[in-house]
Formats: structure tokens, C-alpha cells, sequence
């Protein structure tokens, strides 16, 4: 059973309880003071203790999507991470490949042309080697007859750190709500390019070129799109894509809007801080270069270098978040440039958790859809 697995969650639940009841029913028969009765005292209490760890942390886990696996949790996960591409005659098939489709889990979800359709895909960038895995939301609109030559808008969507792409599909729902909204008329058809910013796991790398290392922000602004337009009938010109997330995320397409402005004309943050984190799982990101610190750092960025033509979006709470104040001093030193735009989300009360950024995608996909060109 998979670390995901609810029928685990159950079982851990069941097994607290056992350890509960047996606790409390041999209790009296422990409480003499020789070694075993001590002994025995000590185990069934740490037993206890444990399991219910284990519970909280395997719901926490189903709940936020830390982790995808076992082999993902003690860090042994191989499949995804950073290789060389050695051939040179395309015998890979191309950058990006279709592995999987799933349909949508709403009526009619077989049928792509009335739901769209959820494609798994592998992507390798053709300048940075980098390989990872993503989920593609196509619209109905794109398999539909009299759409057949469209071209549509597209939006990056990330994950926090460490994240696993399918709890954008699962757990944050975007799919299903780019679909209602477009039903409703609140949106335009989007394609949504669903993938984790852990592109090089377990290192977290925080969306930089990192020196004689991962190259994730040059993947992100060139070889993902690049990739996705080989594939898909995406906008080309300048304005069809944005880029979202939360968390790492957030800050990864706050700062990518920002720094490409001609790849990406809007960038919606939920939840972001605005400084690259440096700690044990990122490494050492700039090797001594304080440029590439400074760049890293938007609020820096903002303020020293040439304002980007670009549409920013970031949210917070006035109760829950960390990064509210931080969020203020970034709106205003935007606004002082008077060429990025700049728009907030912020809630009276949310934590730093799927149930605020839920509250918060529908209308920051409204946002991006305004800010779109499907040409």
C-alpha cells in the first residue's frame, strides 16, 4: 500500500486505537516498580505515541501532498532529476511525451470534447537536460471540431516546495475549476501546465540557475515553453502565457513574470515570499555571486533593476501568513514604478495551506484569463 494510500491511513488510525485501549487496560497491571513492569510502562506509552505521529503525519501528508511515495519520503526517489541528453538524432521522440491520460472526474468526463482532458507527460528541456514529469489540462474547446485550428493561452502552474504535481489535479483542483469557470463564462480556455518546482529532487532550488548546477529558472523561461509549444496548439506570440503557484511556487512565478516579461505577461503568486530561502535543502544556490543573490531577491530586483512590462498578482491574510507585511512592502515598491502592474488577494484570516489557495485559484484564474492572448 502506497504512503497516499487511505486504506494506510485507516489502518494506522485502527492501530492508535488498539494501542489506546491495550494501554488503558494494562495499565494497573503495570504499575508495580521491577524493571519489566517499568520496562513495559515505557514501551506500550512510546508505541502509543508513535503511532499517533504516524497518523497525524500520514494525514497531514494526503492533506498537502508532501510526499508522493515511500521511496519519495526517505529520499530515494530516482525517477525525476536532472540528465544528459547524449543523442543528437532525435531519437527521443521530442521534448515532451504523452505518457498517460486520465479523464476528468466530473459528467461526461470520457468524453474529452464536453470535460477536456487530463495528459501526463515527460519533458526534457533541449538546453538545460533537465527531465521532469508534468500534467497537462486541455479544455474542452481543443478537441472540439469547430476550435480545430485555435490556438489557446496557456498558464504555468507550480507547487510548493516539496510538493508532488498530482495534488494540482487532486487537491488544489485546478483542472475542475478552469472548466467550470469557462463554463460560466468567467474565463477564457486555458491549457494549464501542471508541475512541481523541484525539478532537480530532493534539492530544492528555488527556480535559479544554479552555477555549474540545475539550470531550473533558464528551463522554466525557455525549455518548458519551448516544449509545450511543440507539442500543443499554444499561442506563440508575446502575452498567451502566464504563470502561477504557491509557496516556492509563488515565489518561482513572481519572479519569473518579473524577470521575463517577454515569455510571461503575468505572474500570480499565492502565498509567496520574496527571497530566494537558502537552508539545507537548497544548498548553496549562488556560489559566492552576489548578483545572482541580489537577482534572486525581488524585492532588490524591483527596486535596481529596469521595471519588467508584466502583470503581477500575489495574495495573503491578514491573519495566518507569515509573509503578509512582506507582501505589503512589495505592492508598494511595485506601484513605484509605474510600469508593472501589480493587483493582491488578501483574505482576513488563512494559513499557509490548500484550504486558503483554494479559496483564492478561482479568482486569480479570472485574473490571468484577463491578462491572456490565445494568438
Amino acid at each position: 500500500m502506497g504512503l497516499t494510500s487511505k486504506k494506510v491511513l485507516v489502518l494506522a488510525v485502527a492501530l492508535a486505537l488498539l494501542l489506546f485501549v491495550a494501554t488503558v487496560w494494562l495499565w494497573p497491571r503495570l504499575a508495580r516498580r521491577n524493571w519489566r513492569a517499568v520496562s513495559g510502562r515505557v514501551g506500550i506509552l512510546l508505541a502509543t505515541q508513535t503511532v499517533i505521529f504516524a497518523c497525524v503525519g500520514l494525514a497531514t501528508n494526503q492533506a498537502f501532498g508532501f510526499y508522493a511515495s515511500w521511496a519519495d519520503l526517505f529520499g530515494q526517489e530516482t525517477d525525476q532529476g536532472v540528465v544528459v541528453d547524449h543523442s543528437t538524432n532525435g531519437a527521443t521522440g521530442g521534448p515532451l511525451q504523452v505518457v498517460a491520460t486520465q479523464a476528468m472526474k466530473v459528467t461526461g468526463g470520457s468524453r474529452p470534447q464536453m470535460s477536456g482532458q487530463i495528459q501526463k507527460v515527460d519533458i526534457v528541456g533541449r538546453t538545460t537536460h533537465i527531465a521532469t514529469s508534468a500534467f497537462i489540462y486541455l479544455p474542452p474547446e481543443y478537441f472540439q471540431p469547430q476550435y480545430r485550428t485555435r490556438t489557446f493561452p496557456a498558464t504555468v502552474v507550480l507547487t510548493g516546495y516539496p510538493g508532488i504535481a498530482q495534488s494540482l489535479v487532486s487537491k488544489l483542483n485546478y483542472p475542475r475549476t478552469a472548466l467550470n469557470l469557462a463554463k460560466d463564462g468567467r474565463m477564457q480556455p486555458m491549457i494549464l501546465v501542471m508541475l512541481r518546482p523541484t525539478v532537480a529532487p530532493p534539492r530544492d532550488t528555488e527556480c535559479v540557475d544554479i552555477p555549474g548546477g540545475p539550470q531550473t529558472e533558464s528551463f522554466f523561461a525557455r525549455d518548458l515553453p519551448e516544449a509545450v509549444l511543440a507539442h500543443y496548439r499554444v499561442g506563440k506570440k508575446p502575452g498567451s502565457w502566464g504563470i502561477a503557484g504557491d509557496s516556492t511556487g509563488g515565489y518561482c512565478a513572481v519572479k519569473l513574470a518579473m524577470h521575463h516579461p517577454g515569455v510571461y505577461a503575468a505572474g500570480a503568486g499565492l502565498s509567496p515570499y520574496y527571497k530566494a530561502a537558502l537552508d539545507p535543502t537548497t544548498g548553496d544556490l549562488f556560489h559566492g555571486n552576489r548578483n545572482l543573490k541580489n537577482r534572486a531577491d525581488l524585492m532588490w530586483s524591483i527596486k535596481h533593476l529596469p521595471a519588467p512590462d508584466t502583470s503581477l498578482l500575489v495574495t495573503s491574510s491578514r491573519h495566518g501568513e507569515n509573509d503578509y507585511k512582506a507582501t505589503l512592502k512589495f505592492i508598494d515598491a511595485v506601484r513605484a514604478t509605474n510600469k508593472t502592474r501589480i493587483a493582491s488577494i488578501v483574505l482576513d484570516s488563512g494559513g499557509h495551506n490548500f484550504n486558503t489557495w483554494k479559496r483564492e485559484i478561482p479568482a486569480m484564474l479570472q485574473w490571468l484569463s484577463g491578462r491572456l492572448s490565445d494568438r
